[in-house]
């Protein structure tokens, strides 16, 4: 079963009433409930648009897979055509059904535009995760999609290039892959303690990591978004991931919330986000069971 939520990680129409709410008259009550209501019919409405548009997106995806060229940017990453065909499109697709809500992308966005995040609801896309991975023909990348609400992700898609499949969930949604639903201590049980890590990593950092480090096994598979997913399915324990930016990690954060896992921000958290900016700071993060974030606190105080 999912873990405890933190309330800041709850939607506000699904937060118990403060006390001095409590005595409000029937018709204050009511219009809560119909609040609540309202929000779960808009929720459940963009969830299925969502899951209809990023599957739309995955025959290009994957005719593009390995053979489309690409560029490096000013940054050091690789882009390539199908990132900003896969934006567009899916884009296009949930615009005529939502276009009051806002639309963030790394690779649709002007690179000197400050977006401000002004409706309910936002989504986030990171067309393809891994881009060096699917440039080269190595299958361990992803298309990646957040839906936000006020700020904070409450759902998030994950296209799995590697096993072919979609990954969804958010907090109080559980967490599926192809509409089935996934047990993660089921498959935690069965697997040894693994942390997925992304270089480089700053040098002090890795120092106090190194009792971990030498302790437990790390995989580095070139996508931080499936990184982060794999710990909400129970094939990782925990991530820890210092060059991340938020449309890497939007999607795999609802989708660990879905199983009551915890996110840590050194540095403090980018949700709610407010603005969208595609030169963003990075956000580290670490996230995992309980008492691998014991031990990583531990190493890193």
């Amino acid at each position: 079963m999912p873990g405890p939520i933190a309330l800041d990680q709850v939607p506000p129409v699904f937060r118990p009433l403060p006390a001095s709410c409590r005595t409000l008259p029937p018709t204050a009550l009511l219009l809560n409930r119909r609040t609540k209501a309202r929000y779960e019919n808009q929720l459940r409405h963009r969830i299925n648009a969502g899951r209809v548009a990023v599957r739309d997106q995955i025959p290009f995806f994957e005719r593009q897979f390995g053979q489309v060229a690409s560029e490096w940017k000013e940054d050091d990453t690789r882009v390539t055509f199908a990132d900003f065909a896969i934006s567009e499109k899916l884009f296009a697709e949930l615009r005529r059904d939502f276009s009051e809500d806002d639309f963030c992308s790394e690779e649709a966005s002007p690179l000197d535009e400050v977006m401000p995040l002004e409706a309910d609801f936002a989504w986030i896309v990171d067309p393809i995760d891994g881009t060096n991975n699917y440039a080269l023909g190595f299958p361990v990348c992803a298309i990646s999609l957040a839906l936000l609400y006020r700020g904070r992700p409450v759902y998030g898609f994950l296209y799995d290039h590697s096993n072919q499949s979609l990954l969804e969930g958010g907090p109080g949604q559980d967490l599926y892959r192809e509409r089935v639903r996934i047990d993660r201590l089921a498959t935690a049980a069965e697997a040894q303690t693994m942390i997925g890590m992304h270089y480089p990593i700053p040098a002090e950092i890795q120092s106090r990591l190194s009792p971990l480090l030498e302790r437990y096994r790390v995989r580095c598979l070139g996508s931080g978004a499936l990184t982060a997913a794999y710990v909400a399915t129970g094939y990782l324990t925990g991530s820890i991931d210092y060059k991340v930016k938020v449309w890497d990690i939007a999607a795999a954060y609802a989708i660990c919330l879905a199983v009551g896992l915890e996110w840590v921000f050194p540095g403090g958290s980018p949700f709610p986000l407010r603005q969208f900016h595609p030169n963003a700071d990075f956000c580290p993060y670490y996230v995992g069971t309980p008492a691998l974030l014991e031990e990583i606190r531990a190493a890193l105080s």
